[in-house]
């Protein structure tokens, strides 16, 4: 009985220990991507054997971008309030149809709440994506696309200011 107990137990171990390992490394891995990827990329080299040179955006044109940003910003912040606006002024009006047509209208209504509720949810995440772009302003790695390295084209930032990757990365991210 007691050799048979401590099987158990040693079988529980090891499963628990393969757990907690393979927690462990996949801590490990979101940690060092997220560090590599926003951090440590606008360290690029340029050519073997050359020292480290560091590939960005002057300080003048990261300022422009930080324009572009704060006023896209600012035009998502009134889109947001108007829609949280739209989305509370749905539940509080009032009906005087016939009650034959109550049911579609309240049909209606329950879809245009999920419509700006979902509209809402968007803006949220693109406010945020602005609120990180600032901050990759602040960090001097705005700009530099996060799966090749290389500079995003001003184009794409001027008209995608939250964008993290050139349209090369987004391609090949498609294709997979």
């Amino acid at each position: 009985m007691l050799k048979r107990e401590m099987k158990i137990n040693l079988k529980s171990f090891i499963i628990w220990m393969s757990i907690i390992l393979g927690l462990f490394l996949l801590i490990y891995l979101v940690v060092y991507s997220e560090f590599y990827s926003y951090i440590c990329i606008a360290n690029i080299s340029v050519m073997e054997g050359t020292d480290k040179k560091i590939m960005r955006y002057s300080d003048e044109e990261l300022q422009e971008f930080k324009a572009i940003i704060l006023e896209k910003l600012a035009k998502a912040k009134e889109n947001l309030e108007t829609l949280t606006e739209a989305f509370a002024n749905n539940a509080s009006e009032a009906s005087d149809t016939a009650p034959t047509f109550k049911v579609l209208e309240e049909g209606a209504s329950i879809r245009s709440k999920e419509d700006n509720a979902n509209l809402a949810a968007r803006q949220q995440k693109f406010i945020k994506d602005l609120e990180a772009a600032l901050i990759r302003i602040e960090n001097k790695t705005y700009g530099v696309c996060r799966v090749t390295g290389k500079l995003i084209p001003k184009e794409r930032l001027r008209i995608v200011p939250h964008a993290t990757m050139s349209v090369e990365a987004k391609l090949m991210q498609n294709k997979k």
